[in-house]
This record gives structure tokens, sequence and C-alpha cells, in this order.
């Protein structure tokens, strides 16, 4: 069972109508689910063979049947149910016999609300967490997605990514936030989409990019504002997060929030609450987070510019999206989807691409990500001839992307002597540059597995350059 907002179920089971009223009042006010109430407790056991509850909530000392009596059939017959007992009674007895019995926790009466939410909402978190695990231990010995169309926009044959989408399926359909990390280009957006398809809500998808909102435009643009609640605010305005209700609200580039807004947005999540502009009266909402950053946020918190109490209300939940170059076997499925999208939009026949384009591409490490491959492609494909697509925006790319491994000189010594010991290595002797070229040209080649065109991307010279270079060698050869 899908573990929704809505379909949280939390039973309160008391004698005593007044309490009946006052718990259920105070759940729905936070939003924890729909509340069902009995007060008899004879009644428990026909409503749970009826009814999905997710947790209970069981007065000990009831007539007719006692919590106490009730509490070892409902752990055995429903072991995924979590059972918190209320008692007037806070002997250590009766609390260390409940939890024996298999309790999830207990409330001493009489029941402050504070306490009463916490503990049912760390039921359903635990509730929540299970269910995810065994769903997700399910889907990966199976192999298998349930939708896969939602995954349909993000082009991969990568194992890493189909297992992504596994997780996916099982978490997005839960309350809690999911946080999406990447480098700039991997297509968080197209991974917050897919779990908004599979959330099952209703409500509209809302994207927020926060980088660059100060903290006054971070609460207008979501919080809204009252008429008149500052100078120019000449008419209400409904923020994003009422916008979403029912739906998601994606947070991109939150690493770059102020930490003002951080603690608004902490709030936000954690108590589903906000304050319009110029309102004193707090909203709630049930839509869902999603929230992304191409930053590392562990790196921030050490810098002092992200809040570790956020960071680990967003981590419950967390996507990491591979970076292409880690993804090679994804380069044709690409090549092939941005060329004939490309084409269309042009209104022309998709051109073939070299054979040695995706070996070319293969070492290249793609700091703009897929984003930058449909780039390149888009340059491309209006350059094609004949039906061939041009090598040329390919090329420079892979042309001007800095070295991997930098290697500065040893420190104490110069450029010349540390050139010297390296050349002594190689040949014993200073080389002419003839030999310095041949080493070159077979160094590149080897690394290319023998593609003149990779080989002379890594050189910086044409094609052309290089396939005379071999004619040359073999002609005096």
């Amino acid at each position: 069972m899908k573990l929704t907002m809505d379909s949280r179920k939390v039973l309160v089971v008391d004698d005593e109508e007044h309490i009946l009223s006052t718990c259920k009042l105070n759940l729905q006010i936070k939003g924890v689910g729909e509340v069902l109430t009995v007060s008899d407790s004879r009644q428990v056991l026909p409503l749970l063979a009826a009814e999905p509850v997710t947790v209970m909530v069981l007065d000990l000392a009831m007539p007719h049947l006692s919590g106490l009596e009730l509490l070892p059939t409902v752990v055995r017959d429903y072991p995924h149910i979590p059972v918190i007992v209320m008692t007037a009674n806070d002997e250590i007895e009766t609390v260390v016999e409940c939890m024996k019995l298999g309790a999830f926790d207990y409330l001493v009466k009489p029941v402050k609300s504070e306490r009463l939410v916490l503990t049912v909402q760390k039921a359903l978190e635990v509730c929540s967490l299970s269910r995810e695990i065994s769903s997700l231990k399910r889907r990966l010995l199976s192999d298998n997605l349930d939708h896969p169309s939602a995954f349909a926009s993000i082009i991969t044959r990568n194992r890493k990514m189909r297992a992504m989408f596994q997780y996916i399926e099982v978490v997005a359909p839960t309350p809690q936030p999911v946080i999406i990390t990447g480098e700039t280009g991997v297509g968080k957006e197209l991974v917050a989409r897919a779990i908004h398809h599979l959330s099952g809500r209703k409500g509209e998808f809302v994207a927020v990019d926060a980088a660059g909102l100060d903290d006054d435009m971070f609460s207008d643009v979501l919080f809204g504002h009252r008429r008149g609640a500052y100078s120019g605010a000449d008419q209400q305005r409904e923020g994003l997060v009422a916008r979403a209700a029912g739906g998601t609200l994606f947070l991109d580039e939150i690493g770059d929030l102020h930490e003002t807004s951080q603690i608004k947005l902490l709030r936000l999540i954690q108590e589903r609450e906000y304050y319009p502009g110029g309102s004193d009266l707090a909203r709630r909402t049930d839509a869902h987070f999603v929230l992304a950053t191409n930053r590392d946020l562990k790196q921030r918190i050490a810098e002092g510019k992200f809040r570790n109490d956020l960071y680990y209300r967003l981590f419950g939940h967390h996507v990491e999206i591979l970076p292409l170059r880690e993804r090679p076997e994804d380069l044709p499925l690409l090549l092939n989807h941005f060329i004939a999208l490309e084409a269309k939009g042009l209104g022309i026949a998709p051109p073939e691409y070299p054979k040695e384009l995706v070996p070319l591409l293969a070492g290249y490490p793609f700091p703009g990500n897929v984003r930058e491959l449909q780039g390149l492609v888009s340059d491309a494909v209006p350059r094609s001839r004949s039906g061939q697509l041009s090598l040329e925006p390919f090329e420079k790319a892979v042309a001007s992307a800095p070295s991997p491994h930098p290697q500065a000189p040893a420190k104490g010594s110069s450029d010349e002597e540390s050139l010297h010991s390296k050349v002594d290595r190689i040949w014993g002797h200073f080389p002419t540059l003839r030999e310095a070229q041949e080493l070159l040209i077979n160094a590149a080649l080897q690394e290319a597995n023998g593609n003149t065109a990779s080989a002379a991307a890594m050189l910086g010279v044409k094609r052309k350059s290089v396939y005379e270079l071999l004619y040359t060698r073999k002609k005096e050869n």
C-alpha cells in the first residue's frame, strides 16, 4: 500500500468522548491525515479488519475490553500498525509491560497536544520507512519498474539510473520531502516531474528557482501577501505554495538560499505552515516538497552557509543523479534522441552521426552534462551536409577540455628541471622534433584506441593533420 498523505489513517481509541474529540482536533490541525475515533473497544478489531489503519492510539483503562487485553491481539494480527498506548497510570511496571507486549510508545494522561502530535508523527514516519524498505527490496530483487512511462523523458540504459528509478517509485507517494542532488545539466527538474507524476497528487507541479532570491523575494514569491502589506502592494497575491496545493512544489538551487529564507523553509516543511505577507494568521499547506541543488551542502554547512537542521530534515529521501561522464553507454541513445528532436524542429530528416563520434565523446568530461550534449547537437544538426552530422562542434568542445590531471612543477625546482627528468626517462637524450612528434601521435592513438578523430581532438589539431603525419611516417618507413 502506498502511504500518501491522503491514505494515512490514525485510529484513536478511548472511552471518554471529550478526549477523543480533543485528540482528533489536535491531529487534524497538524494535518497528519484522516483521524478515526472509537469509544467502545469492542469495535476495534472489526474496524481494523475493514479499514487500512496506519497508526493506533489506544487507551489502556476501558470497560468491556481493556487496552492491555487488546494490545497483544493487535500486535499479533496487525504487526504493521504501530500502537501508542495512553494511560493515566505512569507506574514504570505498566509502561514496561506495554513495551514488552509490542507497544510503539506510550503517553501519560493528561496528554499534551505537542507530545501527542510528535509521537503520532514519529510512528507515521517509522511506518512509512518500513513500507518503503519492503517495497524497495521487492523492486530491486525483481528488477522491475511499475510505471516506466513516468521516466520516458529521461533517456538512459545505465543500471544505476534504473536503480534510481526504482527508488523514486517507492518514495514518490510518501509525504516526506525529497532532495535531488547532481551537477548542473543532469536533469534534476525532469526527475522532479517524474516524482510528481508518481506521487498520485492531483494538484499542479510548481517550479521555483531559488537562486538569486533575497529573503523578501523568497517570502513574497512563495507565501504571497495581503493587500497593503507593504508599499506598492495594491492587490492581494497568492504565493506559489498556495498554487501548489494538492500538488508538488519544486524548489531548485536551495543551496544558494539566504539563512533567513532557510529558517522559513524549515518551518514550512516541518510544520506545513506559513504566513503570507501582512497576515498574522498562519496558513497550512498539503503540497509535497521536492528540492534540488548542485551544491555540496555538507561543504556549505562547514562554511556556515547552510543550516544543519534543514540539511537533516531534507535528506530523509535523497535522489542523486549520475553525471553524464559516468554513463558512457547512454551517449548513443542521447545522440539519437537529440538529433531526432532537433531535426524535427528544423523540418529535416535526422542526419546520421559518424561512427567516430561516440569514441570521441567517451573521454570528454561533459561539465554541462546532458544539457551540454543537447546544445552541441543543436549546433551540429544545422551544419550537417549530405545526411551526415557535423563533427565540428564536438571536436571544438573536446579540444578545449582542460586536462583531467594537471600537474604543477615540483616545489623548489624549475619547469626546465622537471622537463629534463621526464625527457631522460623516455629517450636518455634530448629528443629531436620528429621524435617528440611521433611519441605524441602514438600516445594519442593508443589512448583513442586507434580512432584518428579522437586522437586529433586530444592533440588539438584537425583530423587531416593526423592523417598527413601518419602518411609521411609510413612513406618514410
